[in-house]
């Protein structure tokens, strides 16, 4: 019954992986060329500039808000929120189109937002599960800050829907 919470956009760092992928391609292919990363420097800067959202962690421990489960997103969604639910024995029903996504994912077809989301790693936001309580108090004080993807079930599996119909995405 615990709600499942990110603390931010994901998909943006592996997005910038990508391009700076591109453009180092671009480049061994033809030296002389200029690399362009116009328009790309948010996702770009998710990527070379990683930050720890410990504001998240400090504001926790100020408003005695304990999580029943956390973890860094490094290795993307998917793994690390297995490692959540395997270590807890629980699964989870994740709401695909609540996950907050970058602009820059967001002209991309969904199921390429989605593997973007679920399988990049870096983003380094938070992935955590929170008491449906504790949440409203955070929400109150903290708004658009911590969104909710979805809740953890008994069952001992992962679902994802997207616009409430259950869907396949590989993670």
């Amino acid at each position: 019954g615990d709600l499942l919470c990110v603390s931010g956009d994901l998909g943006a760092a592996y997005m910038g992986l990508t391009v700076l992928q591109r453009e180092k391609q671009v480049f061994l292919n033809a030296p002389e060329a200029s690399i362009e990363l116009a328009g790309n420097d948010y996702i770009v800067g998710r990527q070379l500039k990683p930050e720890a959202r410990k504001d998240i962690i400090e504001f926790f421990a100020a408003e005695n808000i304990i999580p029943t489960s956390m973890i860094d997103i490094s290795d993307g969604l998917g793994q690390d929120l297995g490692h959540i639910l395997k270590a807890s024995h629980v699964g989870a029903k994740v709401y695909l189109d609540a996950i907050p996504a970058a602009d820059a994912l967001q002209a991309l077809p969904n199921i390429e937002k989605w593997q973007h989301q679920l399988n990049g790693g870096d983003d380094y936001q938070l992935c955590f599960t929170m008491s449906q309580a504790n949440f409203a108090k955070f929400q109150q004080i903290y708004p658009e800050q911590v969104f909710c993807i979805g809740e953890i079930t008994a069952e001992n599996s992962l679902h994802l829907f997207y616009n409430n119909t259950k869907v396949n995405v590989e993670i």
